[in-house]
């Protein structure tokens, strides 16, 4: 119920997973153009470093989602966190490149145990009326998360280089989950389920069956990969001239995600006033006016149009994602592993064709491909 002390103490629990989870996975993302350099490789292939960390936690989101339906939600849940930071900090040690793209590799598919069992744990925990704002409370999470992993990458690689950087998210990655396991209430409402795999199958086969809950998983293909296409490049373009910027003032830039975390609580709670379609479409709107903000060649107008952009991508984010737990008929773990693995498909994907577009034809053609993503993911949101 919201206000009582368990609720707080569930909500800050989940701010702090989503919070570490956005932080390992996005922190390389300032490190791009510092880690081409490095390794000697391209910008298109620097960013597999990223994209294979998403694939395998998308891939694996759906054996995970299954497992936590017979293990239960907080053991999982903590042991992914643990699991994820100790290869962080190994990250920090390597000195190859096969050998960082298979630690992080390792580390999606650690943190494949957490988000989906997050969004579950929330559908299944709270009542109906709180169910919103929590869900909001555990995006904005994320963003802020995202924000201080990119913020003390750039920070930490101007003053020792690129694994002092990754060694100390990795730290904060186990602050958070020592505060994750003292913070959140063990699961009430939680019924384990026998492992079948005709179950598995049948609990896909339903929720793929689903009309609304398959537009849903497309809005988070689209959205979610525009969305770190643009951050994966808008780093080598702002490095480059006219912008000519260090590792620490890109990094800066990523404070645009406190509007996420704005944005995600205040988009939940339009929801009930407005209804999810037209908050949906509205975040969206939001995010191509930022990518036409993008495409200007002044700094300031680039800022602002990334803080835009973030704030309609979390506002999006927050309100789609709500309405998967809402709509799924049971195995809710499923329903939410099943729309965490098209986002994070698509973040794979779309980011990593997004370098092959930044690197044959520019940073314009980019733009222009991600405003028709985000066009083709509103005219899909007509049929929520």
């Amino acid at each position: 119920m919201r206000g009582t002390a368990g609720y707080r103490r569930a909500t800050l629990a989940l701010f702090c997973a989503g919070f570490a989870t956005f932080a390992l996975l996005y922190c390389v993302q300032p490190l791009l153009p510092l880690l081409a350099a490095h390794f000697a490789v391209s910008a298109a292939a620097s960013s597999l470093v990223l994209s294979l960390t998403t694939l395998s936690l998308a891939l694996c989101l759906l054996v995970s989602g299954a497992l936590a339906e017979s293990w239960g939600r907080k053991p999982v849940m903590a042991a992914a966190l643990g699991l994820a930071s100790v290869l962080g900090i190994a990250c920090a040690w390597v000195e190859s490149w096969d050998s960082l793209l298979l630690l992080r590799a390792l580390l999606g598919l650690a943190l494949s145990g957490l988000p989906a069992l997050a969004m579950a744990y929330v559908g299944e925990e709270f009542d109906p009326a709180a169910l919103p704002a929590a869900m909001g409370l555990y995006i904005g999470g994320t963003a802020l998360g995202g924000l201080l992993g990119r913020l003390l990458a750039g920070w930490l690689s101007d003053l020792g280089g690129w694994p002092p950087a990754l060694g100390g998210i990795a730290g904060l990655g186990l602050l958070a989950l020592a505060l994750f396991i003292w913070l959140l209430p063990p699961s009430r409402h939680f019924h384990a389920h026998p492992l079948s795999l005709r179950g598995l199958l049948g609990n896909f086969a339903l929720h793929l069956g689903n009309p609304e809950l398959r537009s849903l998983f497309l809005l988070a293909f689209l959205l979610m990969g525009g969305f770190v296409a643009l951050f994966n490049y808008v780093g080598f373009r702002l490095a480059a001239a006219p912008f000519g910027l260090s590792a620490t003032l890109i990094g800066l830039l990523f404070s645009v995600y406190l509007v996420g975390i704005f944005s995600a609580g205040w988009a939940g709670r339009l929801v009930p006033r407005f209804g999810a379609r037209q908050v949906l479409q509205g975040g969206i709107g939001i995010m191509l006016l930022g990518v036409a903000l993008c495409a200007t060649p002044w700094l300031g107008a680039v800022v602002l149009g990334l803080a835009l952009f973030t704030l309609g991508f979390f506002a999006a984010h927050a309100v789609a994602s709500g309405q998967v737990g809402q709509r799924a008929q049971g195995a809710k773990a499923q329903a939410s592993a099943l729309y965490l693995g098209a986002y994070y498909l698509g973040s794979s994907l779309v980011g990593y064709v997004g370098g092959y577009v930044w690197e044959h034809a520019g940073w314009l053609p980019l733009l222009a491909v991600l405003a028709g993503l985000f066009v083709l993911a509103g005219w899909w949101a007509r049929s929520l």
